[in-house]
Formats: structure tokens, sequence, C-alpha cells
């Protein structure tokens, strides 16, 4: 039994380190083989246990990654279709084109006209959020702790991954004042299927820091971000999201970075009523 625990820890170590290469290479080809040396597995038990890991092929997943980000592009860049073909990775625009209205169902261009197609519309005129105006920081590098998690953001085990995050920290002697809560929501809900969301559950730390298992090290880049902060439920997440994009965003000069959002949970949900919950929003600028 605890052979296979061990495996498996080994092979989500593995998998964490492909998935970020992919996500910081997708302007350019990935090669299956360098995922797979990078991996340590060979090729032909690569692909079986990123499948299995993953839950579809992995030229899939790394497909699915750049339409996706070429929707998110398409909304909040002004970017040409051609710019963003490039940049995601695509050999020409009409490459795009064709992957994205089969992803989609519509072209680029009726995307980036409509939006409405995949992006809900916002329900702030029936709800009042606590937020305030942001704040626009330029933030430094960071070193963090993070456990990554996939599904549907509402059912995700939250508490158990800050439990293993927190063990760790325990465990290699890494507390130190300053260690600040982070998670990094990868993925629109309104565009990306419900059971390949991602999040990753992430502790700021200021030692060095051994990655164990399925509890990986990486470093937050820095740069700039807009900061809001919001008081309130968890539960209105989607429509402090739909304000900062919908409201601020498009009636500002600020464009998006391709850099997933960050949410900073200042609060402990065990200890604060619901309705004083306390979290900052980080959307990347440029």
């Amino acid at each position: 039994m605890s052979s296979k625990k061990t495996n498996l820890a080994f092979y989500e170590e593995r998998l964490n380190i492909i998935i970020e290469y992919i996500q910081a290479n997708l302007d350019r080809k990935i090669d299956i083989k360098t995922l797979a040396e990078i991996s340590h597995f060979s090729p032909f038990h690569f692909h079986r246990i990123s499948r299995a890991l993953l839950g579809e092929p992995i030229g899939a997943f790394i497909s699915r990654m750049r339409v996706e980000t070429a929707a998110k592009l398409l909304c909040f860049s002004k970017s040409s279709i051609e710019e963003i073909a490039y940049t995601v990775g695509f050999e020409s625009p009409s490459s795009l084109s064709k992957k994205f209205k089969s992803h989609f169902g519509v072209s680029p261009s009726t995307y980036r006209t409509t939006k409405n197609h995949t992006i809900k519309k916002s329900t702030l005129m029936t709800r009042e959020l606590n937020i305030k105006k942001p704040k626009i920081l330029n933030l430094e590098d960071n070193n963090c702790l993070y456990y990554r998690m996939q599904g549907a953001y509402q059912t995700l085990d939250y508490a158990s991954a800050w439990e293993k995050l927190w063990a760790q920290i325990k465990a290699q002697k890494l507390f130190t004042k300053g260690i600040q809560m982070f998670g990094l929501p990868y993925d629109d809900p309104n565009v990306t299927p419900a059971d390949k969301l991602r999040y990753d559950a992430c502790l700021i730390i200021h030692r060095n820091a051994e990655a164990v298992g399925d509890i990986g090290v990486k470093t937050l880049k820095g740069g700039k971000f807009a900061v809001f902060l919001y008081q309130g439920s968890y539960k209105y997440f989607a429509d402090v999201y739909n304000y900062m994009f919908e409201e601020w965003l498009i009636n500002t000069d600020y464009e998006l970075r391709d850099e997933p959002v960050r949410e900073r949970y200042i609060s402990h949900p065990d200890r604060v009523a619901e309705n004083k919950l306390k979290t900052e929003f980080y959307i990347p600028i440029k």
C-alpha cells in the first residue's frame, strides 16, 4: 500500500513540472519527447501516466490550453487575431480559426465581437458587492509551496489542500512571519469544462523548500497587478470576477498579461463571519 502511495506522489510531482512547462511554452512547438524527458518517464509510460492523471491525452490537453488561452486573449486584450494565434502556438490564424470554431462553435472574430457566447453577463445589477477600487502594484517574485487540484471550483476540497501545505511548513521547518495564502484559479468556468478547471493552493514562503510528492515548489512571478479588496462570502466570487473583468477592466486602458489571476485569503473562514471575510484579487495587467 505504501509503495502505491509513493508512486502516485512521484507521478503527481512530475506532472506538476510538465504542466508548468506547457503553460510557459504555449507560444512555441511543444515536443512530446521533451515532456517525456522532463517527466523522467519513457514516452510509452509518459502517455499512459499523463492521461491517467490529466483525464485526457497530453496532446488534447495542450490543444485545449492553446484554444482556451486564445479565448481569454480575445476577450481581454487588444492583440489582433493573428498575434493571438502565434502567441498561443498556432502556425497561422486560419489554424486557430479552425480549431477555435471546432471547440467553441464560433469563429474567433465572432467570439471577440459578441463575447457572451461563453462569458456570462454580470449579475451585479441584482447584488451589491463590498469591493474597493483597485490599487496598482508592482510585485516581486515570490517562492511558494503549492498543491494542484482539478474540478469544479465549488466542489474542491480546499481544507485538505491547506492542511497538506501547512503540514509541509511544519515538516520542513519553513515557518516565518509573512507566510501568505494564495489561490491560483487558472481557468474561467464559463470557458473550461467543470471537470477540467485547475486550481493551485499556494503558501508564499521565505525559506528554501523541497517538492514532496504532490506538493510542489515554484516561483510566483512578479509584475504589475490591479489588486482589489473584497469583503464578503466566497460564494459570490463569480460576481467579483464579473465586476473586475466586465465593469472595471474594459473601461480602463489596461490589458491582461498572460498570467493567472490570484486570490489572497486574508481571513480565516472558521474565525470570521461569512460576510466579513476579506479576500484580495490580483489581476495581472500591463
